[in-house]
């Protein structure tokens, strides 16, 4: 099958399916005489696996581990299971920090609780005053920090 038909039955931009072979995630495919792609059942296959571990939040290398052990079927699975441990634990730490920024915006929502005028907004009073606060720029921000980018 050709990258389009590929893109169509696995619901894959065609740029994604590029950017996971240059990344290694896909192995390439045969070309025809006419230099096009010709993708198989197994290319299918492997980038559904991708693509499920990254609705799950699995960095690239993370998917790229779990590859390996997936390409060594009689490997043992400890440091799968491993890996599997530290991403919850990333998950949770996440969840964390996500309740920690629904408190924070709730408490600035309630610094405005009917319509004012933009100067007398005390959420937009909050929010400068917050910005302008030391710990303000120089923390670094956690809200959805995302660990892949396709």
């Amino acid at each position: 099958m050709k990258i389009g038909e590929l893109s169509a039955a696995s619901s894959t931009p065609v740029e994604t399916i590029r950017y996971y072979e240059r990344e290694g995630l896909l192995p390439s495919p045969a070309r025809t005489q006419g230099n096009f792609r010709m993708y198989e059942g197994m290319h299918l296959e492997r980038l559904q696996f991708v693509r499920h571990c990254r609705s799950l939040d699995m960095s690239l290398d993370e998917v790229r581990l779990l590859l390996r052990f997936k390409d060594a079927p009689g490997a043992g699975c400890g440091d799968v299971n491993a890996l599997l441990d530290e991403h919850i634990g990333h998950v949770s730490r996440r969840i964390e920090e996500l309740r920690l920024l629904e408190k924070q915006l709730q408490e600035l929502r309630q610094r405005c609780c009917d319509e004012r005028s933009a100067e007398e907004c005390g959420i937009l009073a909050g929010l400068s005053e917050a910005a302008h606060e030391p710990s303000a720029t120089s923390k670094e921000p956690t809200h959805l920090r995302s660990v892949h980018s396709h």
